[in-house]
């Protein structure tokens, strides 16, 4: 069977006919392909040799990864980040709906409470590490001077393993609980009225009707909210190194898998390690994106509220 001369010509004519539209796309993918996608290449080519970022690349295979299954340093700093995002996700979650909620209640100036929730998110979160540091002081913190006021025992914040944490995990909270909400306020939103009708009509209360509409209805949402806490807990950098610097503080309490990654690549100049951790911070923030996925295409049962006969 031939092919027509019309149809082998047909991509070019289209390719000429549409190319200002092309031209005018085009910055996105050649930026992309710029500092996206060959900076993602070229770590994976760096992770298997031996560079310091200056002098000729020393071929070494895997054996950054060998090393890095038994680093002691690497996985305290997975468990640190863990911890942190366990502390920080579930009563970030938590206020976050709770306040969605209440802003999707009728009440006078939402706009002024959603502006002033979502504030925090955009704040500059180097200035608002400095001001946290302050705050939470062992010597002269606003903290440990109100524990102190109550005849309370002083905490060392900063200086110890869980108040270390606890710290940061303040920090996340404060940062992410008005985005959250936002998103929150979105799914609630989305949800029509008739079905709050209808489970009123079968006479459900409030506490019934949150559990088994509410929450059933927001499943998407809150997936959606647990996934990108969890990958923006992963990468947990800032707070930590304005917080604490490049140590992680004592005992490397605070520190997390980004900050390890940062100290190794541009601190001891070791960029393929830093590569390889780079990498093993991809597989990790993947493996949770397959579980999200897979808690996605579940098909869930709805109970479907009226009127029964």
């Amino acid at each position: 069977m031939t092919t027509s001369p019309l149809t082998t010509r047909r991509p070019v004519s289209a390719l000429k006919r549409y190319w200002p539209q092309y031209l005018a796309i085009s910055p996105f993918y050649i930026l992309f392909l710029i500092f996206g996608l060959f900076p993602i290449v070229f770590s994976l080519y760096i992770s298997l040799h031996d560079w310091d970022g200056i002098g000729t690349m020393k071929w070494v295979g895997l054996a950054q990864f060998q090393y890095l299954l038994s680093d002691p340093r690497f996985w305290n700093a997975v468990s640190n980040t863990f911890i942190i995002w366990f502390m920080s996700t579930i009563p970030m979650l938590f206020f976050a709906l709770v306040i969605a909620v209440l802003l999707h209640q009728n009440i006078r100036f939402k706009g002024f409470y959603r502006v002033a929730y979502f504030m925090p998110n955009v704040t500059s979160m180097v200035a608002m590490a400095l001001v946290f540091g302050s705050v939470f002081s062992d010597s002269f913190g606003i903290v440990n001077s109100a524990l102190k006021a109550l005849s309370l025992d002083t905490v060392p914040w900063l200086t110890s393993d869980w108040g270390i944490k606890t710290t940061i995990a303040v920090m996340v909270i404060w940062r992410f609980t008005g985005y959250n909400a936002i998103i929150f306020l979105a799914g609630l939103q989305a949800i029509s009225s008739d079905v709050y009708d209808a489970a009123k009509m079968d006479g459900a209360g409030t506490a019934r009707i949150f559990a088994q509409v509410t929450i059933p209805m927001l499943r998407p949402v809150i997936l959606f909210t647990v996934i990108t806490s969890t990958i923006g807990g992963l990468s947990l950098f800032t707070e930590p190194q304005v917080l604490l610097g490049n140590t992680g503080g004592p005992n490397e309490s605070g520190m997390t898998i980004v900050l390890y990654q940062y100290n190794q690549a541009f601190t001891q100049f070791d960029f393929g390690y830093g590569s390889s951790i780079g990498w093993a911070l991809f597989v990790i923030a993947a493996l949770f994106a397959a579980i999200n996925w897979r808690l996605v295409s579940e098909r869930t049962g709805t109970k479907k509220w009226g009127r029964t006969k």
